[in-house]
């Protein structure tokens, strides 16, 4: 595997010009048409599993190597590949740092890194270094070190870095970021989002089932439940912003002529996974767990300001009995729109009946966008609801043009970001926090990727 420094000795002079370009319109210029993109894959757990199905649904994919320490997971993934009659990858997973010798491969183009969290950037990083295109699940980062880190290495290598945000092509939101771009509310004011679901079974388990059924986590876990917990024992922040978050920063350009200025955080008292611990069957008030003393509020309450004078409420509540929601909101100077699974209403002034609200669904259907119009039918099959074919989608698309996707590396960061700088509100009792600027200030120049125009 290149060294960093032979590897940006062979690519800055290449790469220099774009990496701080604005996004280019990708999907048009040819390259790698005719070829097959080769895919490496690292973890293959469950979301790397859905990934790695989204890949082998395409006949312009080949995926020649997997990586994962767990050997029953590339038991299941190879299982899946040969099924597709696709030859067997090379396998990784001796170690934790065994992902690198997969990156050292020539028959390796893209990346595709679906891990727990503290590894994202480290295996991002490496990857951009490789000089692989490079698919990033969510979140990015876990500090403003690692935001950099994603950035610089960007800069300095060339490399693309893609983060996988699949909320973004859900169908629902992706009509109203239609509407946003038609001025149907006129100049925006103010968004809200968040991630608003019960976890609380996916952080416990048993040691044998992969979701539910217990209230041990870490060694004694399972899946999520051996590294997710353990985030919301030691920090006090928002630790999952994107899903929310990911789709109002698209509507509002940011990065692309506005950018995060502020944000303050202020959290809720911690009871909500003690109170799951002493009331589950397999626990109870004598049970080790639920003695804990959890650092993580249940309900976490970040405020954004933007450049452009927008504020943005972004909700982090995934301890308590609920219903899932995303809770978006997007209010202008026309009209407001709140829309999720459970809600779709809208009011547009002197279009919708007097001061009430309208139901939306005739609006989400003459905005719908361009993909969904496209693929939609065979999206549906891909997973949650098919927003994840179109994430893969895109990423493949990028990656064969060899082009900035259309959530880049600044994206990555400044979404993730929300994280260390809620931690930091909240530890200094809601002090706002002013956002780093990712572009160096090109977000001035930069401009927006046309969602609408720009498909495939």
């Amino acid at each position: 595997m290149s060294t960093r420094r032979s590897f940006i000795k062979k690519s800055t002079l290449a790469g220099a010009g774009i990496a701080i370009a604005p996004a280019v319109t990708f999907g048009k210029t040819g390259k790698n048409k005719k070829g097959k993109l080769k895919v490496g894959v690292i973890g293959v757990g469950l979301r790397g599993t859905n990934n790695l199905d989204n890949l082998l649904l395409r006949d312009d994919v080949l995926i020649t190597a997997v990586c994962d320490i767990d050997p029953k997971r590339i038991d299941i993934a190879l299982e899946r590949i040969a099924k597709t009659g696709q030859e067997k990858p090379k396998v990784f997973g001796n170690d934790d740092y065994d992902y690198r010798n997969l990156l050292s491969l020539e028959e390796v183009e893209a990346v595709v890194i679906s891990t727990p969290w503290l590894w994202h950037t480290k295996m991002a990083k490496d990857s951009m270094l490789a000089g692989k295109y490079t698919g990033l699940e969510v979140s990015a980062a876990n500090t403003l070190e690692e935001c950099w880190d994603l950035v610089n290495t960007h800069e300095e290598t060339g490399s693309f870095l893609m983060i996988l945000e699949n909320v973004s092509y859900r169908r629902d939101v992706l009509a109203v970021l239609n509407m946003v771009r038609q001025q149907v509310f006129g100049e925006l004011v103010h968004y809200r989002c968040g991630y608003q679901h019960d976890l609380r079974a996916v952080k416990f388990n048993d040691g044998k089932q992969p979701y539910g059924g217990g209230v041990e986590f870490g060694e004694k876990g399972t899946s999520e439940a051996r590294w997710r917990t353990q985030h919301s024992l030691l920090r006090n922040a928002d630790v999952y912003p994107t899903h929310g978050l990911g789709p109002v920063a698209i509507m509002a350009d940011i990065n692309r002529g506005n950018r995060f200025v502020s944000l303050t955080s202020h959290a809720s008292k911690a009871v909500g996974l003690n109170n799951y611990i002493v009331n589950h069957p397999n626990g109870g008030k004598e049970h080790p767990n639920a003695s804990i003393k959890w650092k993580q509020g249940d309900i976490i309450t970040s405020t954004i300001e933007t450049a452009r004078g927008e504020t943005i409420i972004v909700t982090h509540d995934c301890n308590l009995p609920r219903p899932y929601s995303l809770g978006f909101r997007v209010q202008g100077v026309h009209g407001v729109s709140e829309f999720d699974y459970h809600t779709k209403r809208i009011h547009i002034e002197g279009e919708t009946g007097g001061h009430g609200w309208e139901d939306m669904e005739q609006w989400l259907v003459q905005y719908d966008h361009p993909l969904w119009k496209k693929y939609g039918t065979h999206a549906t099959a891909s997973g949650h609801g098919g927003i994840d074919f179109f994430v893969i989608h895109a990423f493949v698309e990028a990656a064969k043009e060899k082009v900035a996707p259309p959530m880049d590396v600044y994206d990555a960061a400044a979404w993730s970001a929300v994280t260390p700088l809620s931690e930091a509100s909240i530890a200094n009792n809601g002090e706002p926090q002013d956002f780093p600027d990712f572009t160096r200030g090109n977000w001035i120049k930069r401009k927006p990727y046309d969602w609408i125009k720009d498909t495939y």
